[in-house]
């Protein structure tokens, strides 16, 4: 069975683990980051990246997967599991503007790595939903795709970055009421191309994505 797959009719859910972690940890590492990213597919705000270092002692909390298989209350309430389990974390926010500017892939590095900046103290090895970091930090990493799904800490990254973002857009609504930010988060959903197409885009959009050129 795949490991994206989750078996909703039955108790059986396929869970991240702490394999990679461990190995690591058996290697005679100690600070290991797990790195994911939320935003990059929105139409309009940020992209954040956050960064989750565990330690050694650390307990699965239940329920920790793919931000994306979560619902919002769900990653709300392991937000604060996250925050407590962990022994450091890092968020990084690149705006809109930047985005336009250099593209999505390289401002998603740039979150990347200010999420590490961030840290109290620099991590011994990074392990990263993806992304190649290796001209951006030094560290030695590994890249991994559907890591989000696969490795515990980028799950926990994955729900840390989904929830700030989520808030930053959802904080945006009064600014920017009439696109109704809080729920559809900038995503190109069939309500935000209806107000898109009755408003036209505002100065939080991002205007080098196709989706949003054809609005102007």
């Amino acid at each position: 069975m795949p490991l994206f797959v989750l078996m909703y009719n039955s108790n059986m859910v396929i869970e991240p683990t702490l394999e990679e972690e461990q190995r690591l940890w058996s290697e005679g590492l100690s600070l290991i980051g797990g790195i994911d990213e939320a935003g990059r597919g929105s139409w309009a705000g940020p992209v954040v990246a956050a960064v989750v270092v565990l330690p050694k002692t650390v307990k699965k909390a239940k329920f920790v997967r793919d931000s994306k298989l979560l619902s919002p209350k769900k990653r709300g309430e392991l937000y604060g599991t996250i925050i407590e389990q962990c022994s450091d974390f890092g968020v990084g926010i690149i705006g809109h503007k930047v985005i336009d500017k250099v593209g999505i892939n390289e401002a998603t590095k740039m979150a990347a790595n200010d999420a590490i900046n961030m840290l109290k103290t620099s991590p011994e090895y990074l392990l990263i939903d993806a992304i190649d970091l290796s001209k951006h930090c030094s560290i030695n990493q590994k890249s991994i795709i559907k890591g989000d799904q696969k490795i515990y800490s980028i799950s926990c990254a994955s729900i840390i970055a989904k929830v700030t973002r989520d808030n930053l857009m959802s904080n945006l609504c009064e600014e920017y009421k009439k696109y109704e930010f809080y729920s559809h988060k900038g995503y190109g959903t069939k309500r935000h191309q209806e107000l898109l197409a009755e408003y036209g885009p505002c100065n939080i959009h991002r205007f080098s994505y196709a989706p949003i050129r054809k609005y102007l």
